[in-house]
């Protein structure tokens, strides 16, 4: 039985008064262990969590003072919906007037729940959307697409090693399949498939079979 499921089930056998809370709390939280980038460090849950996670148990909204990156402060009021927890990062999911938004935990400066009921959309669901949310964040830090091609006894391990970065394609007439891989800049997605070049052949863009060609010279010329 999956963790969901018992949770379901354990809601279920709740008294009605208590069960419309209980559910939102078995699903307020979501966890995505992987990090954005591999610099980020472990870190204590940010100050505020326990009231955000709070207020999105009680389902009202909630006055948000928030930081931006450029070191803004602002105050808002949200429909908050739910909590993530990506890597050592928390974010808090929820709906404003300016429609779906997603804000660091860690850059909430102040939190007053208020009396209004939140407005959750019908049927949300908090791992659908934050999937959604991620997806979009990894193409933006992403923008590079490079077209390859791969022996199919390669695709296990480019997907162990690229994971939401690698999308695959259908079969060529000689066997292999096209893929398309995301990276941040043809230098660095250059270096991370150099030892990857027995499954792989990139088809494109020039500048990374470029990269790989130079890579290439420099292993010949160092250890040839």
């Amino acid at each position: 039985m999956t963790m969901p499921t018992a949770l379901r089930k354990l809601v279920r056998a709740l008294p009605e008064p208590f069960r419309a809370q209980a559910e939102t709390a078995a699903t307020s939280v979501v966890v995505d262990p992987r990090h954005w980038g591999s610099s980020q460090v472990e870190q204590r849950p940010p100050r505020f969590l326990d009231e955000i996670q709070d207020a999105v148990i009680r389902g009202v909204q909630v006055r948000l003072g928030y930081v931006d990156r450029a070191g803004s402060e602002t105050e808002r009021t949200v429909h908050p919906l739910g909590i993530v927890a990506k890597g050592p990062a928390w974010y808090l999911v929820s709906d404003t007037d300016d429609g779906r938004r997603t804000f660091r935990i860690d850059r909430v400066c102040s939190v007053a729940l208020t009396d209004e009921p939140a407005q959750r959309p019908e049927g949300f669901d908090l791992a659908e959307s934050w999937r959604e949310i991620a997806g979009e964040v990894d193409r933006k830090r992403t923008p590079l697409e490079i077209q390859a091609m791969c022996t199919p006894d390669g695709i296990g391990l480019l997907r162990m090693v690229l994971g939401g970065r690698l999308d695959v394609g259908g079969s060529t007439p000689d066997g292999r399949i096209e893929i398309v891989i995301r990276g941040h800049n043809e230098f660095a997605i250059a270096g991370e498939l150099a030892g990857l070049i027995e499954w792989l052949e990139i088809t494109g863009p020039q500048g990374v079979r470029d990269h790989l060609a130079s890579i290439g010279a420099a292993l010949v010329a160092r250890y040839g």
